[in-house]
């Protein structure tokens, strides 16, 4: 059986802000997929030791006063969430996320800033992965379809219904089903392994970023930088963590 048969499990985060080495996280899933069917979730509220500026509010609806009154200490949902997510790798499950640079990026800078053990660390020092991002997938797949490309415009493309765009689990959902329906219309992309997958998509998002950084500084940002990094920006060293 090809990968989008076999067992998936979705990640999304919700969060403080667009910068994933500074923003905070705020809601969290994990939802493990077979044949487009949820078989299991885990849902995380994080009170995320910082203000959450209202206009992360407004797309999430998750209010400071519900983080700070519900919410458990974001120290312990980074915890969980990077250990669930060891759990599933460790058994060679794919885990999908939509846009994955940014998740995992800014997992991987909560779990520094609270001096817990990186993804790596709980792999035995191995790689991550195999990680499945359909936003990468679908802007190499697909390079020259006009409109938008986030989450919501993809699942539209591919006929996957969204309800509940910006709730974690429902975007968690919807990245495995849009996972899948890339595979099933691009026959070069469903019979790779999880594996060659990845490295495709390693190449894939630098190809990009070469192409997306040459574009802007043709536009007039002659400094710009895109990272080239897939699928995540370790935060600096010289960055310490804070007290637990």
């Amino acid at each position: 059986m090809r990968w989008h048969g076999e067992t998936l499990v979705g990640f999304d985060l919700e969060t403080t802000g667009t910068e994933p080495l500074e923003a905070r996280i705020v809601t969290a899933a994990v939802v493990e997929m077979r044949g487009g069917e949820t078989h299991a979730r885990k849902e995380w509220l994080a009170d995320p030791g910082v203000r959450i500026p209202a206009q992360a509010s407004a797309i999430h609806g998750i209010s400071n006063e519900r983080a700070a009154g519900e919410g458990r200490p974001a120290r312990e949902v980074a915890d969980e969430i990077a250990d669930a997510l060891a759990g599933y790798w460790t058994r060679g499950v794919p885990v999908v996320a939509y846009n994955a640079a940014f998740d995992l990026t800014l997992l991987t800078a909560e779990l520094r800033r609270y001096g817990l053990p990186s993804l790596r660390e709980r792999l035995g020092g191995a790689p991550i992965g195999p990680v499945v991002d359909p936003y990468t997938i679908d802007r190499a797949v697909d390079r020259y379809r006009r409109g938008k490309r986030n989450l919501e415009a993809v699942c539209a493309e591919y006929g996957v219904v969204l309800d509940g765009a910006h709730e974690a689990a429902a975007d968690a959902q919807a990245a495995v089903r849009v996972a899948c329906a890339i595979a099933e219309r691009h026959a070069a992309v469903a019979v790779l392994t999880p594996g060659e997958l990845h490295k495709r998509q390693v190449e894939w998002y630098a190809a990009w970023a070469t192409d997306f950084q040459q574009f802007l500084r043709r536009k007039g940002t002659p400094d710009a930088v895109v990272d080239p990094v897939w699928p995540l920006r370790e935060p600096e060293p010289s960055v310490e963590p804070v007290a637990s």
